[in-house]
């Protein structure tokens, strides 16, 4: 005799996704400091995939992920971002580590576009860029 699935898993993995669609938050409702920790986390994607994908075929020229200006643009909207979220935050919760942590980071991704070419550059952007999301994330927690 064959036996049927029972409807009952298909069901409650349909209410968990309407459950969590329905407790979700709409992305006007987002803080400034959680859409540049967004930012942050493209940031990060961004350089492992152009790594990745000029490791893997090293006769591609970088023509616009590798640019520099698409780097420095990049850099002037982080800088922006961050000027805007965490002034606010010392602002309004008066604490000043977390502008400090991500204006270190900040510098620390200046910093990695004077970089030869050669690996290091990423990761000192990775590792900025991590630092960056650090201090709006402690900026998002003191506000709350």
């Amino acid at each position: 005799m064959t036996q049927v699935a029972s409807p009952a898993p298909v069901l409650t993995r349909l209410g968990a996704v309407v459950r969590a669609a329905r407790d979700s938050r709409p992305l006007t409702s987002l803080s400034g400091d959680q859409l540049a920790m967004g930012l942050s986390g493209l940031c990060l994607v961004h350089c492992l995939a152009t790594t990745i994908f000029f490791a893997s075929i090293a006769s591609v020229g970088g023509v616009f992920l590798d640019n520099h200006l698409f780097h420095e643009i990049g850099l002037i909207i982080a800088i922006g971002f961050a000027l805007v979220t965490l002034l606010s935050g010392v602002l309004s919760h008066g604490y000043m580590m977390p502008f400090a942590v991500g204006s270190f980071g900040l510098g620390m991704m200046a910093g990695a576009l004077s970089r030869p070419h050669d690996g290091s550059e990423v990761v000192a952007t990775m590792i900025g860029v991590a630092v960056v999301a650090l201090g709006h994330d402690l900026n998002r927690r003191a506000r709350h």
